[in-house]
């Protein structure tokens, strides 16, 4: 007989986990972890950038590591989580040192290398706060089907970036707290509107870290990359 759990903030659902280790073009080894579904092929992979690492994101920030910890049983979905050069977290430092944004480049390169030479499906990038400044500058790649921007501040990339995108045709979904510290909806409504294919979500009384919207977060992500998953169920049955 199945039991049913009910999936709380620490819930961590089965899939098979293991670490795996980046490398760069130019040289440095970078710290992750790759989550795959137990019992089928993956419909969709997630590579996730964190946020600024000089403010604390890591690998472990906590929307990256909720969705290792429930996409791939929840959804079918794959998920890459890592560290960017010179950021420490519970998994190990990865080589290097922080870039502003610049040689971090090869980390996403890399991240991206590891998927496909995984052979995994359905390719998005997905980015929180710095992450999504990542994916603005470096993710627009054959390879990659779009991508997820979280908070996204627009600090390090430009219209240059959104131009990319905008020539691209890649879907690209923006989730902006309504409160949100640096870019909130009617502005990212404004700044995306040059990319004909970017959609803004708004989300009600979350703050930039969107602490108590885990879920409301997951929803909008399995929305696009695993659409027939949607909405996440709040249970999980397991045999």
């Amino acid at each position: 007989m199945a039991d049913t759990q009910t999936i709380r903030a620490n819930t961590v659902l089965p899939a098979d986990r293991r670490p795996v280790t980046l490398h760069t073009a130019d040289g440095l080894r970078l710290v992750g972890e790759l989550a795959l579904p137990l019992d089928r092929p993956p419909v969709a992979t997630l590579v996730c950038l964190h946020p600024l690492p000089t403010q604390g994101g890591f690998m472990d920030s906590h929307l990256i590591k909720k969705a290792s910890w429930r996409l791939p049983a929840l959804a079918g979905v794959a998920v890459l989580r890592f560290n960017t050069r010179g950021t420490a977290s519970p998994h190990g430092t990865s080589e290097g040192a922080f870039d502003n944004g610049e040689s971090e480049r090869y980390d996403v390169a890399a991240a991206l290398d590891l998927v496909e030479s995984e052979d995994l499906p359905s390719i998005w990038l997905l980015g929180w706060s710095f992450g999504t400044d990542l994916v603005l500058r470096y993710g627009c790649d054959p390879s990659v089907v779009g991508g997820i921007l979280i908070s996204p501040p627009l600090r390090f990339s430009g219209p240059d970036d959104l131009t990319r995108w905008a020539d691209s045709g890649k879907p690209l979904v923006a989730i902006v707290p309504e409160l949100d510290d640096y870019l909130r909806p009617p502005e990212a409504k404004e700044r995306f509107g040059v990319i004909p294919t970017a959609e803004v979500v708004e989300v009600p009384r979350a703050k930039h870290l969107f602490v108590g919207f885990t879920e409301a977060v997951l929803d909008e992500v399995v929305r696009h990359v695993a659409p027939s998953a949607y909405p996440l169920p709040h249970t999980f049955e397991e045999a």
